[in-house]
């Protein structure tokens, strides 16, 4: 017997047109956090930045592909990491390019940056079969000088970072082991959207959020939390290669 409230039909509309009110105010709310993103002011990129892909060198325009709108995913995968991508931003990275064809047509190209070298970064996407364009920024201040990645520095003076660093909770720990990395280093990755805008030749950062926003995994915060159970306690996520059998 399930220990969960278990009621009549009758009980479960009344609940259910309670919480519709509280739905329908989040999608209000909601509407109003997109206009605000949207006008916030554009700020030219005056430093040119050069990234290493696949196809070879280029420079922050030539990514955009000729569109007029640049949206990345920063992928948190240091060039300290052994073992790969932070596994959260790899299920997240799974679902991507379903997208891609339906940004495209609306002027908009779609990436995932990385601070790891470009060969392991190709590895990577080649294990996990997937086919947007990953960038690497490795070698470059790009990431540091847009909130994507810190130095060891500010790593240390952050006392968030600092606490997880020297005290980390078991879930972390084993986070560690998943990327090969100490958590020194694998927490100077921020995992984030930031986006751009180019207009008669001159490139705008437009947007940044970094986590612990509430944005992981489609399957977590669309899909799961539609589930009528909990998630369970302990490592909630896996590449999509290594779950236990």
């Amino acid at each position: 017997m399930s220990e969960h409230k278990v009621g009549t039909r009758e009980e479960w509309q009344s609940a259910r047109e309670e919480l519709a009110k509280l739905e329908a105010a989040h999608a209000e709310q909601n509407e109003v956090i997109k206009r605000k993103r949207r006008d916030l002011p554009w700020v030219p990129v005056e430093r040119e930045y050069v990234f290493d892909t696949e196809s070879g060198k280029q420079t922050l325009a030539e990514l955009f592909e000729g569109r007029s709108q640049l949206l990345a995913y920063n992928i948190m995968y240091g060039p300290e990491y052994e073992l790969g991508a932070c596994p959260g931003c790899t299920s997240l990275a799974d679902g991507f390019d379903g997208g891609l064809i339906h940004l495209n047509k609306r002027d908009v190209t779609f990436i995932c940056f990385s601070r790891a070298p470009i060969d392991r970064l190709a590895a990577y996407r080649k294990r996990m079969g997937w086919q947007f364009p990953y960038v690497s920024t490795y070698a470059t201040d790009f990431a540091f000088d847009f909130g994507l990645a810190l130095t060891e520095d500010q790593a240390q003076q952050i006392p968030a970072v600092k606490a997880l660093i020297d005290d980390p909770p078991d879930w972390l720990a084993f986070w560690a082991t998943q990327v090969g990395a100490e958590l020194k280093d694998g927490l100077r990755e921020a995992p984030g959207y930031i986006a751009f805008a180019r207009e008669n030749g001159t490139v705008y950062h437009t947007y940044t959020v970094t986590a612990p926003d509430p944005f992981v995994a489609p399957f977590f915060n669309f899909l799961l939390e539609r589930t009528p159970k909990p998630e369970p306690d302990g490592p909630l996520t896996y590449r999509k290669d290594e779950y236990p059998a």
